[in-house]
């Protein structure tokens, strides 16, 4: 979900060295084995259809629940996503996000996310021919042949687990396969990258408590994936020192190109590479562009007394932005980081722990700017197009764009136990 905004300085960007398999002097298309006479055009998208393309991070179903859309429509203007669009860009695997905020809290944060639960089975129960829910890698294998969506839930935020160990085994059964240990609210067993930041506590200690390190455990055991998204630096070394499965971090950036607190260091991008796991690239502008934020800032001030009214209503930070972002959406299009910047990212995690480890994880539908040309869903072959250009391999190519994911998957999946 959208993130509070930093006003952190900007890193600097890396200095350019030719990428792994390509040598000097050597062209974008004859590295990544593009065939003779086949134009780059054809070839980039006959790639895309080819690689079975995972996005581990999409907000469309809270956003959809929330504000009583039906993503069996079309929403085009409306939400970055829906069931044609994925289509129409070549997603063949959708994690969804299950998310509520930290407004809601024990007695109620369960409910909500069984809630949202329910409305996606209820979508693909009407949409057989589109979509199917997947809890295993041969499930997904056999949605992908059948040229379905195979739809995927992650929990977004431990707090939903209402400190229960029994509603950790119910999510497990209900399909979820990944749960991020926080959101930017805390939990009474593990800290959040915005708290640890912020030194929001003087007596609560910093990363994992025992009962953390119990529940990351005993996601071991189910196959749900331990995703360090969010967590804070604390959190984050405290699950990589107890996980016996490879993580996911499935919606964050990196550190050293734009220092704000949801994005990783590079210390942490070498320990989700030696760890197995994988990194999937935030899209939000904010997560990129270390110059987001004092454009957004300025924004913001141009528009200050309807941001004032939405503050005295108590509407998040992340509600603001993004009603405004709707409302003026000239204006908010000027502020959007260019595609170019995304594509560092990805290079900077390639570079750092090698193709292996890197994947995709948009926050489409939870964030109010995505990068320039990457306006919705179906514009996920414009990162397939800029792979190439780059000089990707096609094999690592597939990596990226959902191949690491399925790694993972399959590696959480093995000798998993029924609860």
């Amino acid at each position: 979900m959208p993130k509070l905004l930093s006003s952190f300085l900007y890193a600097g960007l890396f200095a350019a060295v030719l990428l792994p398999g390509r040598a000097a002097g050597q062209s974008a298309s004859q590295s990544a084995g593009q065939p003779a006479g086949q134009s780059a055009g054809q070839f980039y998208l006959k790639l895309h259809e080819k690689a079975i393309v995972v996005d581990t991070h999409n907000d469309v179903l809270t956003t959809a629940t929330l504000n009583g859309m039906d993503i069996e429509t079309d929403l085009t203007g409306k939400t970055h996503s829906d069931l044609a669009r994925f289509k129409k860009g070549g997603v063949d695997v959708q994690v969804f996000s299950i998310f509520c905020d930290d407004h809601y809290g024990v007695g109620s944060a369960f409910r909500e996310a069984i809630r949202e639960i329910d409305s996606l089975y209820a979508i693909a129960a009407r949409n057989p021919d589109k979509m199917e829910m997947v809890t295993n890698p041969a499930g997904l294998e056999q949605a992908v042949k059948h040229h379905r969506l195979a739809a995927m839930m992650g929990v977004e935020g431990g707090h939903m687990i209402e400190d229960r160990m029994d509603y950790l085994d119910s999510f497990y059964r209900r399909g979820v396969r990944y749960l991020t240990l926080t959101w930017n609210n805390s939990t009474p067993w593990a800290t959040s990258a915005m708290d640890e930041t912020s030194k929001a506590f003087t007596v609560t200690p910093y990363g994992l408590t025992d009962e953390g390190k119990a529940i990351v455990k005993r996601m071991n055991q189910l196959g749900i994936m331990v995703d360090l998204s969010h967590v804070g630096e604390r959190t984050f070394w405290d699950a990589i020192h107890t996980t016996t499965k490879p993580v996911i971090c499935s919606h964050s950036s990196v550190y050293a190109l734009c220092p704000v607190f949801r994005n990783l260091k590079d210390d942490q991008i070498k320990a989700v590479g030696a760890n197995g796991g994988v990194v999937q690239v935030n899209f939000y502008s904010g997560f990129l562009d270390s110059n987001y934020a004092p454009r957004m800032t300025r924004f913001l001030l141009r528009h200050k007394s309807e941001m004032d009214s939405l503050n005295a209503a108590k509407a998040p930070n992340y509600v603001i932005n993004e009603f405004l972002s709707k409302k003026y959406p000239r204006e908010s299009d000027s502020l959007r980081a260019p595609l170019s910047l995304l594509m560092d990212h990805i290079d900077y995690l390639v570079r750092l722990i090698g193709a292996d480890h890197v994947g995709l994880g948009s926050d489409f539908d939870g964030i109010e700017s995505p990068p320039q040309q990457l306006d919705d869903v179906t514009t996920y072959p414009l990162i397939t197009r800029e792979l190439l250009k780059r000089g990707y391999k096609p094999a690592d190519i597939e990596k990226i764009l959902g191949g690491n994911f399925i790694r993972v998957f399959k590696a959480n999946s093995d000798g998993k136990v029924v609860p």
